[in-house]
């Protein structure tokens, strides 16, 4: 099974229940502290870090005054309008103390389910990454209505998982597992530390288990589950309400591992290739060489394009004989593509009047 030592890209999933308290809906600083402590020094053995964090909507509820009751949909965005501001700030403050730039990156359910968005969405996390920066993110609770939303991050910080390719998956919760039932109601239940494989048995064990200020319960951490270890990501459910919870799971904390049930690049492909293409292009011989050796697709390596397609959607790479050599999600439309196809990287612009990204399909993106 795996272990937090292991791990190459960590997405780390914060529950309200953790960062707010509960009677005075005050932010725990003291607990942010010591996570930001944890995060600086996993990130300083080289691994990239994500985190996921619930607690808007409390803070704001506390600062608003709101009463303790459910809230209507619009306060619970004014809340969210309110309370973003300061999570955020929060989090630039703590990490900054080790050095730590921070970003906010704000979704909603259809940034996932819209291919170009979902394109839109990991470009720009894998660009934070790329420079230091480590994403704080959260569901666009101001503007997500209910047919739009995940309703729980913990689907939320699966989904994320999924999208950058994360090895790992964190959701510290207010719980220390899996159980054989809920053990807050049944003495005899019994902890679960690892699971090979989601089987409706264990899902069966999955009561609703979940605190006040926290929308998920054990069901929907069940279903982060299957969706992370599906695409190749690990995913532990642990305690985070210690100081450091990070470095308790390190030090054999109890908690709940899932194991990954192939690797994110090969699920990756295997996503891709399931799609049906919207179009094609054809490739010139020395494209075909740089594709086969492991680059991205550059609009110069381009002879021709077919077909009605748009930015995210799938296309087929042809080589000039008509043999296809694989498929991936394109960063232009049909359209764009015909205009810049046989140029080079540094013409783009020129040609289509406004910054262009460099490949027609990264090799992220491809399936060959």
């Amino acid at each position: 099974m795996a272990t937090l030592t292991q791990a190459k890209r960590l997405v780390v999933k914060i529950g309200s229940a953790l960062l707010v308290d509960a009677q005075t809906g005050a932010l725990s600083r003291e607990w942010l502290t010591s996570l930001a402590g944890d995060v600086a020094r996993i990130r300083a053995r080289g691994t990239d870090v994500v985190l996921v964090s619930s607690g808007s909507i409390a803070l704001g509820r506390g600062v608003l005054g709101l009463p303790p009751a459910a809230l209507s949909l619009e306060q619970s965005q004014a809340a969210a309008a309110v309370g973003q501001i300061r999570l955020a700030r929060a989090y630039e403050e703590a990490l900054a103390l080790h050095g730590i730039v921070t970003g906010q990156v704000l979704v909603t359910l259809e940034d996932s389910h819209d291919r170009r968005r979902y394109l839109n969405t990991r470009a720009t996390m894998e660009t934070m990454l790329s420079l230091g920066v480590t994403p704080i993110v959260n569901e666009n609770d101001t503007i997500a209505t209910d047919e739009i939303r995940y309703g729980d991050n913990d689907r939320l910080a699966a989904q994320v998982a999924v999208t950058i390719g994360a090895d790992q998956l964190v959701l510290l919760s207010d719980v220390d597992g899996l159980y054989t039932g809920n053990p807050r109601i049944n003495t005899d239940a019994k902890h679960i530390e690892n699971v090979s494989k989601i089987t409706p048995d264990i899902e069966a064990m999955a009561g609703d288990v979940g605190s006040g200020l926290s929308k998920g319960g054990m069901i929907t951490k069940i279903m982060a589950a299957r969706m992370a270890t599906e695409a190749g990501c690990a995913m532990a459910i642990a305690l985070g309400t210690q100081n450091s919870p990070l470095a308790a799971l390190e030090n054999g904390a109890r908690t709940t591992w899932f194991a990954a049930q192939t690797d994110p690049q090969a699920a990756r492909k295997r996503w891709i290739f399931s799609m049906k293409p919207t179009g094609s292009v054809v490739v010139d011989d020395g494209a075909k060489a740089a594709l086969m050796s492991g680059k991205s697709l550059l609009p110069a390596g381009i002879s021709k394009v077919t077909g009605r397609f748009g930015r995210g959607d799938v296309i087929a790479i042809m080589d000039a004989q008509g043999n296809q050599l694989g498929q991936g999600l394109s960063r232009y439309t049909a359209e764009e593509a015909g205009k810049i196809r046989g140029r080079r990287s540094n013409e783009i612009s020129a040609v289509l009047g406004y910054e262009g990204r460099a490949a027609l399909v990264h090799r992220d993106d491809m399936a060959l």
